[in-house]
């Protein structure tokens, strides 16, 4: 009886005696692909893509220097790749494209990626603007203001509009949330006014993406690859940083537990994976850590690509069982550390001296162990990787706009909206104390005693607060609440 599809083994890598395979069923079980510049990781990483898609699961990938992008185009005409399978002898080889869907946090690259100012929560957002615990502290306050008050926090406007208003009223608000200093409202607004500078103001606001639209299948039954054109993104290493482990934190968030699954819901490669762990506090670190152990558990496969296994927290490495090395260059005691390090991971090999072979790989080959049917690493095999049949390489302007036309969600994200929030709220409110304090100066005093304009002008002006007030609450109770703050914001007390 012939294999099922779905469970056919992924041919990743070979060698002139073995073939190396990562398991579908075993996929969600993470990965590491890593190595120094240049040889060859972001071919692995196409390669690996190209795989997950043909069985039918999504792919998620950041493109940091525009190479991925050619996944979307058919691949020929390259004598590398052509002598690599030849050497391999892969006789199924085909050139053949994969179907993409370009994202661009600047909606100019790819279809715009949004999401809230709430969804993103204080924690992140504390990282994001580079707070002290004490700023991050008066940041959580606001959140929870907000919160109680049903007022939405959706784009940077409202976040802004939101700290002033509690500066403002930080005496009122001080017994039941804390003090809040004008220094540290201070430099929340430095900070927000820096994003918006860098432009990350265009990744706050409506239409939030839809995880939904990140796991779809093409009409063949292969898996969508979403491909993040994040060149000019990476150009501020913490908005980037930050906005994939958003990414990750509501597919946990919002995933349902999926059990043991014949192969992965969604694949999400995490590139440049050291940014996510740089000068990263404490309680975030413990909260990556959590997510990346409990995601497996909702059919989601995280591989982290980075230049040397020690960028990876030792809580997260021994997590990742399919492993891909590259070569590692050993000229600093660093690099000599390193290169212990990612022999000492692999289960050994009789013929394979590992510790010498990392310094010795060549452009393409690789150093691999995968998962067993048992979940047991296989002895790690000095390999060569299969090369990918999508274009390796960039694609022209005309390529990608044809690309980002013709996707399931065209025309969908480059609309945006601006719903009532916390802006238009406090906006209302302001309006409302300018028109009290100009008809107390107007007040007749003649007219205590019969009904005179302050009267009236006060009761008109008490039912405008009052329906203000209402269409706060409604609009907190009907639509905030909707809202759910990212796991990274409420394991830390978020309101759910």
């Amino acid at each position: 009886m012939s294999t099922p599809l779905l469970l056919t083994p992924l041919l990743v890598a070979k060698n002139s005696e073995v073939s190396s395979f990562i398991l579908p069923k075993m996929a969600n079980r993470h990965g590491l692909i890593a190595g120094a510049t240049g040889t060859g990781k972001t071919v692995t990483l196409q390669s690996l893509a190209e795989q997950f898609s043909n069985i039918g699961v999504p792919v998620f990938m950041a493109d940091v220097k525009g190479d991925l992008a050619g996944m979307s185009q058919t691949g020929g005409g390259n004598p590398k790749v052509e002598a690599r399978v030849q050497q391999l002898a892969l006789s199924e080889f085909s050139y053949k494209k994969s179907p993409v869907t370009f994202w661009d946090v600047f909606g100019v690259k790819g279809h715009p990626v949004r999401t809230t100012i709430a969804e993103m929560g204080p924690l992140l957002l504390a990282r994001l603007l580079n707070l002290n615990e004490v700023q991050g502290g008066v940041l959580n306050s606001v959140f929870k203001i907000a919160d109680d008050k049903g007022w939405l926090l959706l784009d940077l406007k409202d976040l802004r509009a939101m700290m002033q208003h509690a500066a403002e009223h930080a005496a009122e608000y001080q017994a039941a949330y804390g003090n809040i200093s004008a220094a540290s409202v201070g430099a929340v607004q430095r900070g927000l006014l820096e994003l918006e500078t860098q432009g990350a103001d265009q990744f706050f606001g409506e239409p939030a993406l839809n995880l939904d639209d990140l796991m779809q299948t093409d009409s063949q039954g292969r898996g969508i690859v979403n491909i993040l054109a994040s060149d000019k993104l990476f150009n501020s290493p913490r908005i980037y940083a930050t906005l994939l482990l958003w990414l990750l934190s509501e597919l946990f968030e919002k995933m349902p537990e999926a059990g043991d699954l014949d192969k992965p819901k969604l694949v999400f490669f995490f590139d440049e994976a050291h940014l996510l762990f740089d000068d990263a506090p404490e309680a975030l670190l413990q909260k990556i850590e959590q997510v990346v152990r409990l995601i497996r558990s909702k059919g989601v496969g995280v591989y982290f690509v980075s230049q040397n296994p020690l960028d990876i927290p030792d809580v997260v490495l021994g997590q990742l069982g399919n492993r891909v090395q590259h070569a590692l260059r050993a000229f600093t005691p660093r690099d000599q550390k390193a290169v212990k390090s990612a022999a000492d991971t692999f289960r050994s090999n009789p013929k394979v001296n590992v510790a010498t072979a990392i310094t010795e790989l060549g452009v393409g080959e690789a150093l691999v162990s995968f998962l067993d049917e048992k979940g047991i690493p296989t002895p790690v095999e000095r390999t060569f990787v299969c090369p990918p049949g999508s274009r390796i390489g960039a694609v022209t302007d005309a390529e990608r706009n044809e690309s980002i036309q013709t996707s399931n969600v065209a025309g969908f994200y480059e609309k945006t909206v601006d719903r009532e929030s916390a802006y238009e709220v406090l906006k209302v409110r302001a309006e409302q104390t300018a028109t009290e304090a100009k008809a107390e100066e107007g007040f007749d005093w003649g007219g205590m005693f019969g009904g005179g304009k302050k009267s009236s002008s006060s009761r008109s002006d008490g039912v405008l607060e009052a329906a203000a007030k209402s269409a706060a609450r409604a609009i907190g109770s009907q639509l905030g609440r909707q809202i759910i703050r990212g796991v990274l914001g409420s394991l830390l007390g978020g309101r759910k």
